[in-house]
């Protein structure tokens, strides 16, 4: 399955001197997959990849030195092969197991520019020490709409996606796109069950998709006694738990702060929670959205008080599971849930395309989902219907206040645009929407 981040990479090996690629994200999101067969195999003759989560082992690779030529010779000895440094793509995988081959990036971006090397991890911001300025980090998110309509393989319906069509016919066929994406979400392994099946029923792909997601959930609790730390790891699975269970209870308006009392014990405070929150959010698998209260400008950052926040889940697919939502349910979008589903999914579009950490603004019963800042560093209102309703007070009581330049509607249908300052779009094009305001 085709990942865009692939372009990315395939710009860096351009480059005539390069840093070490230091690839983030969740676990199960495709890390491997992406640098060794879409980009490895395809852009060199040979990938050599050491697993360090696999082969503990190797990390004496690293124990007598961190000088990049001793530590390509023991590898050349511990594998028994001859590495052309021209030809070759050299993989860390799973380097948050290795601390010392973490550490070699340094030296190995200062005295071997010219090799390439790439490390994937899915606790990066875990990690006791981090060579910050010396890796070019890169983060891989569970597949976005766009990655799943291409592993759909409707080559048309893709061509009119990127290329922002706003037909009748185009939208009906797109909406029915994300809404298996909303049930199945991005996770590759549910990805690739649900398109990769044709000889199964619907039935079948549905259970198949919730097994996967069944033995994600489990994966991801297990993580969370090994790689916790000083963090505590009951904790961290009870708000885990707690993010889907909050997002249910926003039925009517826009999905609500984080609330801290009643999700562990005792516990009422932000900093009784910061430590799992941030656990989540260093391990992306959650994210926030930062509400601002006043007039919004630039830099947003200015206005976000820590404490205060909107908590989103990773991935719109594992949270429709862990509150046993099913493909009917997404697909007559008649449930008094779909909202805060359009939210997340929003959310986590902004993300991939760039735009985090996310912002909104609100004030009294006035409420904007996201403000958004466009390539011009102007201020963007961006509100999120999940039906074709477009009338509502909010974005009209934002206007008045501030008179911003644009303003961005995304709904439940084919959308218009109403004039060249309010642009009222499809919510599938949530990550596009620098596109459309160029």
């Amino acid at each position: 399955m085709k990942r865009l981040l692939n372009q990315q990479l395939i710009a860096w090996k351009r480059q005539s001197s390069r840093k070490p690629v230091l690839l983030d994200g969740a676990r199960q999101t495709g890390k491997t997959y992406l640098i060794e067969q879409c980009f490895g195999k395809v852009e060199f003759d040979r990938v050599v990849k050491l697993d360090f989560l696999a082969r503990p082992e190797l990390a004496g690779i690293f124990s007598e030195s961190l000088r990049p030529i001793d530590i390509i010779d023991r590898i050349e000895l511990t594998l028994e092969i001859t590495i052309d440094l021209n030809k070759t793509l050299l993989f860390f995988d799973e380097i948050g197991e290795c601390q010392p081959a973490v550490n070699s990036l340094k030296f190995f971006a200062e005295q071997m520019p010219e090799i390439y090397l790439c490390a994937s991890g899915s606790n990066i911001s875990l990690l006791d020490s981090f060579p910050v300025g010396k890796v070019h980090l890169l983060e891989l998110n569970p597949m976005c709409f766009e990655e799943f309509l291409m592993a759909q393989g409707n080559k048309r319906l893709l061509q009119e996606y990127t290329g922002l069509s706003r037909l009748e016919v185009v939208h009906k066929k797109l909406w029915k796109v994300l809404t298996d994406y909303y049930f199945v979400g991005g996770m590759p392994e549910a990805v690739f069950s649900w398109f990769n099946s044709p000889e199964q029923s619907l039935a079948q792909r549905c259970n198949a998709v919730k097994n996967i997601h069944a033995s994600l959930l489990g994966g991801y609790i297990r993580d969370f006694g090994k790689y916790s730390g000083k963090v505590n790891a009951l904790h961290i699975e009870t708000v885990f738990k707690n993010i889907p269970l909050q997002l249910s209870k926003n039925t009517d308006h826009s999905v609500k702060r984080y609330k801290f009392s009643a999700v562990v014990s005792q516990k009422k405070r932000y900093q009784d929670l910061l430590g799992p929150i941030e656990w989540l959010e260093k391990t992306r698998l959650s994210s926030r959205c930062y509400p601002i209260n006043c007039e919004p400008k630039i830099p947003l950052a200015a206005y976000r008080r820590e404490n205060i926040f909107k908590l989103f889940f990773f991935d719109v697919g594992m949270l429709s599971f862990m509150l046993d939502l099913n493909y009917l349910d997404h697909q007559s979008q008649k449930f008094e849930f779909k909202g805060y589903i359009a939210e997340n999914f929003v959310q986590n579009e902004l993300r991939v395309a760039g735009h985090y950490p996310s912002y909104s603004w609100e004030q009294r019963n006035a409420e904007i989902e996201f403000i958004y800042k466009d390539s011009q560093s102007r201020v963007v209102p961006i509100e999120v219907k999940s039906g074709s309703r477009t009338k509502a007070q909010s974005m009209k009581s934002f206007t008045s206040r501030y008179s911003p330049q644009r303003t961005i509607k995304l709904i439940g249908a084919a959308g218009g645009t109403k004039s060249s300052r309010h642009l009222v779009l499809p919510l599938y094009y949530a990550s596009k929407l620098d596109d459309f305001l160029q």
